[in-house]
Parts: C-alpha cells; sequence; structure tokens
C-alpha cells in the first residue's frame, strides 16, 4: 500500500517544520546578537561577521555531508547525532537533509510538501529574532545561547524521534518510476541537474545575504535599537515564506522548471530597475520624493 500524500505524510511534514523551526535558529541568533557581540569584543562590523561567515561555511558543508548520511542511517540518526554541537554543520541537518526526508512521502503534492518544509528555516528567521531581543537585552548574547541550547536540547529531541517511521518499498518504487520518466525528458544526466539547481541557488541567495545578515546590526548603528532591526529581518523573511509557499504550489500545477523560470525573473526586475536607476538616475525615479 503506498504511504504518499497520506495523512500520516501530513503529519510527519508538520513535525518536519516545528523542527526545522528550532534547529534552524543558529542562522539567526547570530545576525540579532552581532551588535553585542562586536560591542563586547571591540571589533569592527567586519570582524564580528566572521562568526557567521564560518556559520554558514559549515551549513554549506553539512547539508552535503550530512544528506550522505540521511540515505545510509535515516534522518532521525542525523537529527541526533553529535554533530548538532556543531553551529552550522549541525544546523545543515534541519534544512537540506530534512526536505530531502519530507519529499520522500510525497508525490501529487510534493512541490507544497517540500516549500512548507523549506520555510522552516525563513519561519525560524522570522519568528526566533523577536522572542530573542528579550532575552538579549536581560541576559545578554551569552544568556541567548544558553537558552537556545535548552530549547534545542529539549524539544528537538523527541521531535525527532516521531519521525523514526519509514516509507516501504512499494512507496519509493512509485515515485522513483515517476522521476525517471521525467528525467527522461531532460537533455542531461541527474549530476548535471543537481549542479546547475546548486548554482542557481548560490546565485539566487547571494542577493539576500547581506541585508539578511546586516539589517539588525544596521539598525542599532542608526539608532533604531535591534528590536526595530529584529521586526525588520521578521517582516522580510516572513515574506519570503510566502513565496515559497506560492512557488510551492505552482509547482505542483506547472512543474519546476516553470516555477524556477518565473522566480528567477521576478528576481530580475528589482536588479534592472537598479540598474537603470544608476545608469540614468533623471529618466528612473527611485524615490518617492522624485515622483
Amino acid at each position: 500500500m503506498s504511504q504518499l500524500d497520506t495523512r500520516y505524510s501530513w503529519l510527519r511534514l508538520f513535525i518536519s517544520l516545528l523542527i526545522a523551526i528550532i534547529g534552524n535558529v543558529g542562522m539567526w541568533a547570530i545576525v540579532v546578537v552581532m551588535p553585542d557581540f562586536q560591542s563586547e569584543m571591540g571589533l569592527d562590523r567586519a570582524d564580528a561577521s566572521l562568526p557567521y561567515t564560518f556559520t554558514m561555511i559549515g551549513f554549506a558543508v553539512g547539508n552535503y555531508a550530512i544528506g550522505r548520511m540521511v540515505d545510509r542511517y535515516g534522518i532521525v540518526t542525523c537529527l541526533l547525532c553529535v554533530f548538532q554541537l556543531l553551529l552550522g554543520f549541525g544546523t545543515a541537518a534541519t534544512f537540506g537533509p530534512l526536505i530531502a526526508d519530507v519529499s520522500k512521502w510525497f508525490l501529487m503534492r510534493r512541490g507544497i510538501a517540500v516549500a512548507i518544509a523549506a520555510s522552516g528555516n525563513y519561519l525560524s528567521g522570522a519568528i526566533w529574532p523577536l522572542l530573542l531581543t528579550g532575552v538579549l537585552r536581560t541576559s545578554g548574547w551569552h544568556g541567548v545561547y544558553l537558552w537556545l541550547a535548552a530549547l534545542t536540547l529539549i524539544i528537538m529531541v523527541p521531535l525527532s524521534l516521531l519521525l523514526s517511521r519509514q516509507v516501504n518499498d512499494q512507496s519509493i518504487k512509485l515515485s522513483d518510476a515517476q522521476s525517471n520518466n521525467r528525467m527522461g525528458s531532460l537533455p542531461f544526466s541527474a549530476r548535471t541537474l543537481t549542479w546547475l539547481l546548486g548554482l542557481a541557488g548560490v546565485g539566487c541567495c547571494v542577493a539576500m545575504s547581506m541585508p539578511q545578515v546586516h539589517i539588525v546590526a544596521y539598525c542599532v548603528d542608526l539608532g533604531y535599537g535591534p528590536t526595530a532591526g529584529a521586526e525588520m529581518l521578521s517582516l522580510m523573511l516572513m515574506g519570503g515564506v510566502i513565496s515559497r509557499l506560492i512557488s510551492g504550489m505552482l509547482s505542483d500545477r506547472l512543474g519546476g522548471v516553470k516555477t524556477l523560470l518565473i522566480g528567477a525573473t521576478l528576481q530580475c526586475c528589482p536588479v534592472m530597475q537598479s540598474s537603470c536607476a544608476n545608469i540614468c538616475p533623471r529618466a528612473w525615479p527611485v524615490n518617492a520624493s522624485d515622483l
């Protein structure tokens, strides 16, 4: 009996989303505590940003390495393994590998299911910065990480154990058969497609990296305080959640390629406007006062 797109599949997706919201907090805690950390250590902004840089390097390596572990040992083992002690590398278990596990339980609604699972990363960034600013004011950045360590252990471990059930062979064969049929229409191999999608992902995220990482610190520099910066970050990431959900629904209807082309085109629009404004500022108003 097929286990794909069943009630249990959606329950598993909901549990995975909760795990992602908790597990991805390591990516966003640094953004919130950066001004406090910078001030205490007497660093400039470039040096204070290095912890986030190394976190992202660990996140990239972790997605690849833990993804291979998921194929061999399953998602529960990877979520509970000792690598969770390594910030960045361990965080990766709750992003790419967790999304891959979710995709195994869906076929007809795989697009929206993957989009919901991927939204856990942005929901984490939308929720935790607002919650962490209060702890930051009372306990400092040291207290923020102590609270997060305790919450991760208390909540994430029990939730992870709920994912111990494995998808059956019939469901795997059904899913693989449809995937192979779709791959037959492509002019290149699955490995080439993976590399192309990886490069596209890097290109997509480059434009977002600066505002996401420095928006809280920038608000502090302007005198608005970390709370205002956390609110702006949360608003920006909630927009990303909505975008991912819409893309997931489109993917189920139009397919992945058309959805990616639509998203890439929409991303190009503000870039083109910015370029035109720089080339000919008088002819292309960019400020409300210019209209």
